[in-house]
């Protein structure tokens, strides 16, 4: 069983599977998307939402933290400059991991991993308890009417 087992190994050692990530990172953030395998977009969404989410506050040690972790200057400079100001009002939930094909060598399972566009980020209003109750009522009412008055003009035809 895997108790408390945080994230996959991808058979590497902790320096590759961190180099891995970080490279993988960077890509994401100057390409807003691409293809990999299911597994290192998984655990690359944890990665990029931890970054952009420290990218929303920006400071110079949010700056410097961030430029730690990712290989270009670029991307730093995208991830404070576009990608965050993007995602200011949202919460969380800035990725999203699609599963497409299977590789043909391998067959491992591929995705494309992408970060949201900026038409999807507004929160969707939900409606209340009682408004959805009292929709539901209103559509079901008429169709009973009037199956009722069907019903009714059979058997009085008869």
């Amino acid at each position: 069983m895997r108790h408390s087992v945080s994230h996959r190994k991808f058979s590497r050692t902790s320096g590759h599977r961190r180099a891995l990530l970080r490279n993988l990172a960077t890509s994401l953030i100057l390409k807003e998307s691409f293809e990999t395998t299911v597994a290192k977009a998984k655990d690359l969404r944890g990665v990029v939402e931890r970054l952009i989410t420290l990218a929303k506050n920006d400071t110079l040690a949010n700056r410097r933290r961030a430029d730690s972790y990712l290989q270009s200057k670029d991307a730093v400079k995208k991830l404070f400059a576009e990608i965050a100001p993007r995602f200011k009002a949202r919460a969380g939930g800035y990725t999203r991991v699609l599963k497409t094909v299977t590789r043909h060598g391998d067959a491992a399972p591929l995705a494309v991993i992408a970060l949201l566009p900026q038409d999807e980020q507004k929160p969707k209003k939900r409606k209340t308890r009682s408004a959805r109750s009292t929709a539901k009522t209103a559509e079901v009412a008429p169709e009973n009417v009037s199956a009722e008055k069907t019903a009714v003009e059979s058997v009085e035809a008869k």
